[in-house]
């Protein structure tokens, strides 16, 4: 078949190397614009743009695709199938009836559950078990096409949001090629989404990586693994930022916490990590940053001067 595939980051890599090494034809790539990043603002490039730039694939780059200039490419193109892999994009409806065999989306969850912007991040913060891909048809809500393909993935007590992503990735790339063959072949059908069951994962807020130490350290172990790679879990000692890039949750009588220890409090170090009273058990952090220097281990950390001495806020 003749695919055009709309994606902008890392997230949307595999699935097109899939692609290109299937037996379908990519005919071109849409990606999001150029844009300014890092300190010094400089116009950086998609990660599917630069793999379809070592391809060679015809590439556009349309502010929107709500006008018919936004569209001559995609029209030009004339895909049988538009697959959509985080595009950050809306397609109006001229572009959902387009290709003969619709526009298909790969998003990281189990639908209905989590549908929106950060189904990874969303499911680690909730505590759930699994989670996975589904292969959808797209339709003119969020995320609430009728479904192709469902994949489930274990969601592990150590995993953070960047493995999790390069799991669902590759995950996501092996379905999209079942699925075009299904679609091809006819074995394939679509099934509406379940009407109970839906969640909706908002994007992500800076904000949400302040550590606030009433709470449980379950709650706060997810909340790190969440935040990695980004915003990064982070908290304060002596008005300074530390972010934490790793820990897990010991319990109150493991770490030796005294009744009545104030949350945020530092406990000292136990196994190389540093314990931190939480409302509920403690965390144990393995390694950690203090603002504009490098990531070091918590026994490095503690050797700091001080570092023992005040508690996290």
């Amino acid at each position: 078949m003749r695919i055009v595939f709309a994606g902008t980051p890392e997230f949307a890599v595999p699935p097109l190397v899939a692609l290109r090494a299937s037996r379908h034809q990519v005919v071109g790539v849409l990606t999001q614009p150029d844009r300014p990043a890092g300190r010094g603002r400089k116009l950086t490039t998609s990660a599917v743009k630069d793999f379809a730039l070592q391809q060679g694939l015809p590439i556009a780059q349309p502010q929107t695709l709500r006008s018919a200039e936004g569209r001559e490419s995609l029209a030009d193109w004339q895909p049988d199938v538009l697959v959509v892999v985080a595009y950050g994009l809306i397609l109006p409806g001229e572009v959902l009836s387009m290709p003969r065999f619709g526009c298909l989306n790969i998003h990281a969850s189990l639908l209905p559950r989590w549908r929106g912007a950060a189904p990874i991040q969303r499911a680690i913060l909730a505590g759930d078990e699994y989670t996975g891909v589904t292969l959808m048809q797209m339709d003119a809500g969020l995320d609430t096409g009728p479904m192709l393909l469902q994949r489930r993935v274990a969601i592990g007590a150590d995993v953070d949001s960047a493995a999790l992503h390069a799991t669902l990735a590759q995950v996501g790339a092996e379905a999209l090629l079942e699925t075009l063959d299904g679609l091809e072949t006819g074995t394939l059908a679509a099934q509406p989404q379940p009407s109970s069951g839906v969640t909706y994962a908002a994007k992500i807020d800076k904000a949400e990586a302040r550590i606030d130490w009433q709470h449980d350290a379950i709650d706060i172990a997810r909340r790190v693994r969440a935040f990695r790679p980004w915003p990064i879990a982070e908290t304060s000692q002596r008005g300074e930022q530390v972010r934490i890039h790793e820990a897990v949750v010991i319990g109150d009588a493991e770490a030796g916490r005294a009744a009545g220890t104030v949350p945020g409090t530092l406990l000292g170090l136990r196994a190389d990590r540093l314990l931190v009273a939480c409302g509920r058990d403690c965390l144990g952090i393995g390694v950690l940053q203090r603002a504009g220097r490098r990531s070091v281990t918590a026994r490095e950390f503690a050797n700091t001067v001080g570092a023992l001495t005040e508690s996290f806020q």
